[in-house]
Formats: C-alpha cells, structure tokens, sequence
C-alpha cells in the first residue's frame, strides 16, 4: 500500500470516528442536563410544570429575562424524566415521578424559590397578542373593502396580487379593485391568510404560559394546579422522535 493509499485510509476510518464522537458528544450533553436538572431539585425551593401556546423566541427571552433568579429549562421530556425519576422506585426525591407523569406535549420546568402566589400571579398577567401563524384558527371574520391601499408602496403590489388580493396599480397607487374575504372565524389559515392578516395588523394569536403543577421541594408534596393537559399519547408519540438535542436556559 502506498503512502497515499494509507493516507486515504485513514481518513474513511476517521469519518466513522467522527460519527461516534458525535454520538458520545449527544449523550453527553445529555448527561450534563441530567446533571443540571437534580442539582436544581436540591437548589430551588420549588418546581412548577408550565405549558404554553403560540409561542415565539422572544417572548421566551422576555421571560428568561424576567426570571434569571431561577432556572427555566426547556429541552427534551424523555430526558427530564430520566433526571426526575419515572417511578417512586428510581425518582430523585420525594414525589418526582408525579411531575414526570405530566411531562407531556410542549412543556417546560420552573425551578425558583420564589411562592407559589408569586409565580401563579406573574404569568397570569404574562399575555401577548402576535400575528397568527398558518395552522392558527381565525378568531374573527375580516373582510377587505374594495378602494385604494396607500398604507402599501406600488412596489407591493405583485406581492399582495401573488397572495392572491384582487389588486392593481391605478395611478400608481395599489387598490383592491373588488370587496375581499380574508378568512372567516373558525378557519384554520393558509400560509397566504396569515400573512395577508399580518400585512394588515390583525393580530389573532395570545402567547400566554399556563403553570400546571408545582412540586414543592421541602415537602416533597405535589400540586396539580390545571387539568387537562395534553394527551399523553401524543405527547409519547413526540417523545418518540427525540434526537440528541436539548434546549435550556
């Protein structure tokens, strides 16, 4: 074998190696969460399980933002069931695998040694509109009146008109030639629908956090403070898919 056949050889073998040492890297980082999450169980006074809807980057910074006297973690549940314990038999501390069992669907975990008062209190009044996003449901019917959109530059125009607006430039202005439905309450919305309404200010989507649990550390008692969270066969088929990554604050 010549010197550049070795060459050659090694490196084949070396991207195998790569592909392990991202597997071990994975696990890893796994490790590390597990690490992170039972050293906030003996740190903070209390656990809360919260869920969300409509969620959106920076509202989650707001409330990183808001809250960086405690520990906000979202990432992924198989793995936080691991930290926590699924069973009384394998749990961390008392009661643990009671917040395993609700963590299911998109949820995140609140470590704070903040009152329960306080927490239930703050996200109550944490509510935001934003534009609704396609797969939003219409909340009201909006019709467009047919006459001149100078909030628009002409520009625009073969935007709005690919959006599927009945619109022209007259005079160079652009102007909806015909009365046009948006989209009606109760419709789930096309990607076109929801930008139209995004164009022209309607806001249909609330990103509000609900606190569904609580798990208080010096007693080991657990709260369910909302029913009704999401279906856990769901939730598992989710969980199924998981890959490597994780998300925490």
């Amino acid at each position: 074998m010549t010197n550049e056949e070795t060459v050659l050889g090694k490196s084949k073998r070396d991207k195998k190696v790569s592909l392990t040492k991202t597997t071990k890297k994975g696990l890893e980082v796994k490790q590390n969460l597990i690490g992170e999450l039972r050293k906030c169980v003996d740190t903070y006074k209390r656990l809360f399980i919260f869920s969300f809807t409509n969620v959106r980057n920076n509202r989650l910074k707001d409330i990183r933002n808001a809250w960086k006297h405690s520990r906000i973690f979202f990432g992924k549940n198989k793995v936080m069931m691991v930290a926590l314990g699924r069973s009384p038999t394998d749990e961390y501390k008392d009661n643990l695998h009671q917040v395993s069992k609700h963590l299911r669907g998109e949820v995140g975990l609140l470590f704070t040694s903040r009152t329960k008062d306080e927490v239930l209190d703050w996200f109550s009044k944490f509510k935001e509109s934003d534009f609704a996003r396609a797969g939003n449901k219409a909340t009201l019917t909006v019709g467009l009146d047919m006459g001149p959109l100078e909030q628009f530059p002409h520009s625009m125009e073969p935007q709005l008109r690919q959006l599927g607006l009945p619109t022209a430039l007259k005079k160079g202005v652009v102007t909806l030639i015909s009365d046009y439905e948006v989209c009606k309450e109760g419709d789930v919305l096309t990607p076109e629908q929801a930008r139209i309404l995004k164009l022209f200010g309607y806001k249909m989507a609330d990103f509000k956090v609900t606190i569904r649990s609580v798990w208080h550390a010096e007693t080991g008692d657990f709260e369910q403070l909302v029913e009704g969270t999401k279906d856990s066969a769901e939730g598992m088929e989710e969980e199924e898919k998981d890959d490597d990554e994780s998300e925490e604050d």
